[in-house]
């Protein structure tokens, strides 16, 4: 009998049945595994690096990431101002000449017609004596012309008087030779005398009428222009008394001497500015704005400065077209009392409305706008790895943020930093 063949695994185990369980880590298995790993590298590799974009690897500890927000925007642009008093009055000398005497220092609080410092100025005394010579002697002059004038008035007063006597003469004659004619006692010649005598009175009458009517509208004439030219030598006579008395600089108001520009001996010329003296209690702010704003800032425009730890409203009052240095000036007038412990010269930080409020997608303030003048962008991505180069139109400004017109939505992030180690990559990778 031939014995029947067993499989080696039986024989193996003892003649036990045994299953062999197949494991799934095979070498062919872990093959594919490597396989399918480098694959999806690969493909990573292509998505992230092979899309034809720059990158640049960058720590994101380094960056200044905002968030993009919804809210009411003003536009305002700060302003460094200095307290002036309100009314400042200036003090220059009118002919100028050598500083004699000095009756009060600078800080000194006046009144209106104190005396502030004399004068020395020989020539201009000299000049005054002989304007007051030469005006006095004008109107002497003038006094004697009315006087010349009146007699001739008079003169011609007297002519119409005795015309008058003698035509009154001629016709008490005329009507008595006219009777004695019609009864044949005077003869005809004597008759025509006496009626050709009071005709000629009577001509002579209207020429003395007329000759009086005309000199007395010509003595009108002569005596206006005579009192006007009286006055105006009086007028002169009293200016040059005035630059005489100008010699002492006195106080044209009730004020504070700020300023006091010379001492004793020293020379000053005709127009030459000496001091100035301001109005205590009465303030405004002067402040330089960039001429970027010139044809936006206008009179009554609001504005506001913190002063004590309270804010106090200000209002432009006039505006200095004259650009100086990139700035022109304005001055603004406080809208309530000016507060209390300000001084002349302190500087405050305001901040000039220009425009009004409203609501507006807004993104921080930050260093990328001189970069990209507000072009573009790098915003970050929802996993927050990647901030991608976008371009955006921004608007108006303040020192806090910026109004975003498009390209950005409340919510995303932004990188806010400056750009300018960035060049003009596309994407930047964070770290």
């Amino acid at each position: 009998m031939i014995a029947e063949k067993k499989p080696v695994a039986e024989v193996i185990l003892g003649g036990m049945d045994r299953r062999v369980e197949k494991r799934f880590w095979t070498a062919r298995n872990i093959g594919l595994a490597v396989l399918g790993g480098f694959v999806l590298i690969v493909l990573g590799y292509l998505f992230f690096f092979m899309d034809g974009s720059s990158r640049l690897h960058v720590e994101a500890q380094r960056l200044t990431i905002s968030t993009v927000t919804r809210g009411a925007f003003q536009e305002f642009t700060p302003v460094s101002g200095s307290i002036l008093p309100r009314e400042t009055f200036f003090l220059d000398a009118v002919d100028g000449g050598r500083v004699e005497c000095r009756y009060v220092e600078a800080g000194a609080t006046l009144k209106q017609g104190d005396p502030i410092l004399k004068l020395n100025n020989a020539n201009l005394q000299l000049d005054v004596m002989y304007r007051e010579a030469l005006s006095y002697e004008q109107i002497n002059n003038a006094r004697l012309t009315r006087i010349a004038i009146e007699q001739n008035s008079i003169a011609v007063r007297g002519q119409v008087a005795d015309v008058l006597y003698q035509l009154e003469r001629a016709a008490r004659a005329y009507r008595r030779d006219s009777l004695l004619a019609m009864k044949g006692m005077v003869s005809d010649l004597e008759f025509k005398q006496t009626k050709d005598d009071y005709a000629y009175w009577l001509r002579r009458r209207e020429i003395a009428r007329e000759s009086a009517e005309q000199d007395s509208l010509l003595r009108v004439q002569q005596l206006g222009q005579l009192n006007a030219s009286v006055k105006r030598l009086q007028a002169n006579l009293d200016m040059i008394k005035r630059n005489l008395d100008a010699l002492v600089v006195r106080a044209p108001i009730s004020g504070q001497l700020s300023s006091l520009n010379v001492e004793i001996g020293q020379s000053t010329k005709p127009g030459e500015r000496l001091g100035q003296i301001d109005v205590l209690g009465s303030y405004k702010v002067r402040a330089g704005i960039d001429e970027y704003y010139l044809s936006r800032v206008r009179i009554g425009q609001p504005g506001a400065f913190e002063f004590s730890g309270q804010d106090h409203s200000v209002t432009v009052s006039k505006i200095y077209p004259e650009v100086r240095e990139g700035k022109f000036e304005v001055d603004m007038e406080f809208a309530q009392t000016p507060p209390e412990g300000i001084r002349r010269g302190q500087t405050v930080q305001v901040r000039l409305t220009m425009g009004d409020t409203a609501e507006a997608t807004l993104i921080p303030r930050g260093a990328f706008y001189q970069n990209t003048g507000g072009r573009w962008v790098y915003v970050v991505d929802k996993s927050g790895a990647m901030a991608v180069k976008r371009a955006v139109t921004l608007g108006r400004q303040n020192p806090m943020v910026i109004e975003v017109l498009a390209g950005l939505e409340p919510g995303e992030q932004v990188v806010t930093s400056s750009y300018d180690t960035f060049a003009d990559i596309d994407k930047l990778v964070l770290q």
